[in-house]
């Protein structure tokens, strides 16, 4: 048993950048011509994102909380249907409402973590087959010289796509092309580091001892992470049942590793997909529905941070999505000493960006709540949680001490009541 009341002080380096995050199509609303929006009017979704946070409204009200909460950094992500609604036809009007976000979050102090592509893309580019047709690759390239010079100035750091090593293999790969053009794109026109977020899970052998599960662990971290990192340091793209092949505009196509971290995910080779359920020890339904999150397990940040010590990193995402509010800040707590022990050992990690600011659109409903702020879906008002207050003294003490987390949290939580 863990007991949080007697976790070690935390402290980060000086100059530790603490942030957080939210993605347009999770909180903007209304974003009526991305394929995403499409999918929900067909009935593909559990609930429809409608007006959302209604965000790209209500930007300015997000910086104000942003402010409030004592952020350095933010991350979100610029819609391309927005800006591009049908093909060749840009709408500047969109643009220069990033622009006025991003500039905002400036005026305050905050850096911006700006994301070309979180999932959404135009119903027309997914139309031509989106990033597994590599005939579209000009499309992207105009969308980018479009968008980039015009943001550029108000942009820190940049990511080209937001886990795109989660997809199917042909789209993954096909990805893996557009990152190298958007990464060259953007790096004349800034200097801020670019990357590509990604989704760095660590797949566990359900029994631990098993060879099956043991070496579809293995085959699950090649496919969905060593080609990544492979193809980025070599420029060579190895793939399993594929010939492998060479793409030097790969090569050293990141300036950082963006990392987005949560769970571990159970491999078991006695199933079709090899997905495992957690052991009944460890899991813990915080939210009314079946979901990823079901676990607290800290120890996945060295196993995903340990492989990568080659370039800085920052925690582009980490978070909880949970009903009560107490399980975030023991979560936030534990990883954050994770983040610590990971850096002991030799990972150059430079910052961390909690997910999410705001209770969004959780890609087919609003039941996951991962907020620092509650959001009312009739008035969209924004309420702080106890885990805003509790970030914004971790943020203020560049780490957290026994007692800050005696202040914001009286006992262990418990589903149990």
């Amino acid at each position: 048993m863990f007991d949080i009341f007697s976790l070690p002080d935390v402290k980060m380096p000086e100059g530790f950048l603490w942030g957080a995050g939210y993605a347009g199509h999770q909180v903007e609303g209304n974003n009526i011509h991305s394929q995403n929006w499409a999918y929900e009017q067909a009935g593909q979704t559990k609930e429809k994102s409608g007006m959302a946070c209604n965000s790209y409204e209500l930007w300015e009200k997000d910086v104000e909380i942003a402010q409030e909460c004592g952020l350095q950094a933010f991350r979100t992500s610029v819609e391309w249907s927005r800006v591009e609604p049908h093909e060749g036809e840009f709408c500047q009007e969109a643009v220069d409402h990033y622009i006025r976000f991003f500039a905002a979050l400036k005026e305050q102090g905050i850096q911006v973590f700006a994301t070309m592509v979180h999932f959404t893309v135009p119903l027309w580019f997914e139309e031509k087959g989106s990033f597994k047709n590599l005939d579209n690759l000009k499309y992207f390239e105009r969308y980018l010289e479009f968008l980039v010079p015009q943001i550029a100035p108000y942009v820190d750091f940049w990511n080209v796509f937001n886990e795109f090593n989660l997809q199917s293999p042909e789209a993954k790969l096909g990805t893996l092309h557009y990152h190298a053009l958007g990464y060259h794109v953007i790096k004349k026109y800034s200097n801020g580091p670019v990357s590509s977020a990604h989704a760095l899970v660590h797949y566990v052998p359900k029994r631990p001892c098993d060879r099956f599960d043991r070496t579809m662990a293995a085959y699950n971290d090649i496919c969905n992470h060593e080609f990544f990192f492979h193809a980025i340091r070599t420029g060579e793209i190895v793939y399993p049942h594929r010939d492998a092949t060479y793409c030097p505009e790969l090569k050293g196509a990141v300036d950082f590793w963006s990392v987005n971290t949560y769970v571990r995910d159970m491999v078991d080779a006695r199933r079709q997909w090899t997905g495992g359920t957690r052991y009944d020890f460890t899991s813990m339904k915080m939210i009314d529905q079946d979901f990823y999150l079901e676990e607290f397990n800290p120890e996945c940040i060295l196993a995903n941070l340990g492989r990568l010590h080659d370039k800085p990193i920052y925690i582009s995402e980490n978070g909880i999505a949970c009903k009560d509010d107490r399980f975030r800040i023991v979560y936030i707590a534990e990883y954050l000493s994770a983040i610590q022990e990971a850096i002991r050992q030799g990972a150059d990690v430079k910052g961390y960006l909690y997910w999410s600011m705001l209770d969004n659109y959780e890609w087919g409903s609003f039941t996951p709540t991962f907020g620092l702020y509650g959001v009312d879906r009739q008035t969209f008002e924004r309420t702080a949680k106890p885990s805003a207050a509790f970030y914004r003294e971790i943020i203020e003490n560049n780490g957290l001490t026994a007692e800050i987390i005696r202040k914001h949290l009286k006992e262990m939580p418990s589903l149990a009541f």
